[in-house]
């Protein structure tokens, strides 16, 4: 189960869920994302369980990225105790998500595999959720940038070429 290793505080108050989330609302590595519609708090073992139904689902292969970390200690006091007497202990931790998040990202296997495993991963979180894609990744973005600086290169290599050719060209017409 994912939970800190440390926190500053052992025990924190409620917070607020307002708003649509500030951060996390692009798909950064992966090609395939799973967006919240709703707010909520969401358990680590709710992160577990869809974590293991996407992984069962691409039966291993492909790459997961989780963008949600349950860093939020949630109290609860004993059953049949009486008001007062301070806090409860923390018992779970939970990620706060707001509309806009991406949880979960996919890459590197097929659409109907990416689009069947984030379908089953959504039945196990409080959500409702949206499955996003990325026109090819970051990953093929930056394959993108690799093949033009390549394509340039060639380019000028060919011009080299070219150059060389008509200065021979020359060379051998006075001759």
């Amino acid at each position: 189960m994912l939970a800190p290793k440390r926190v500053q505080h052992r025990k924190v108050q409620r917070g607020s869920m307002k708003g649509n989330a500030k951060g996390g609302t692009q798909i950064a590595f992966g090609e395939w994302g799973l967006v919240a519609l709703d707010r909520h708090w969401i358990t680590n073992r709710q992160i577990e369980a869809a974590r293991i139904a996407m992984t069962r689902k691409m039966k291993r292969g492909g790459r997961l990225w989780i963008n949600i970390f349950p860093d939020k200690p949630i109290t609860k006091k004993p059953a049949e105790t009486r008001m007062g007497s301070g806090k409860g202990n923390p018992e779970e931790w939970v990620a706060v998500v707001k509309p806009g998040r991406v949880m979960f990202e996919i890459a590197d296997v097929p659409e109907d595999v990416a689009k069947e495993a984030m379908r089953l991963a959504s039945h196990k979180l409080p959500v409702r959720c949206k499955i996003v894609h990325h026109e090819g990744g970051p990953v093929a973005a930056l394959t993108e940038h690799i093949l033009e600086e390549e394509r340039y290169e060639e380019m000028l290599y060919k011009e080299e070429l070219a150059e060389e050719a008509a200065e021979k060209a020359a060379k051998g017409g006075k001759a």
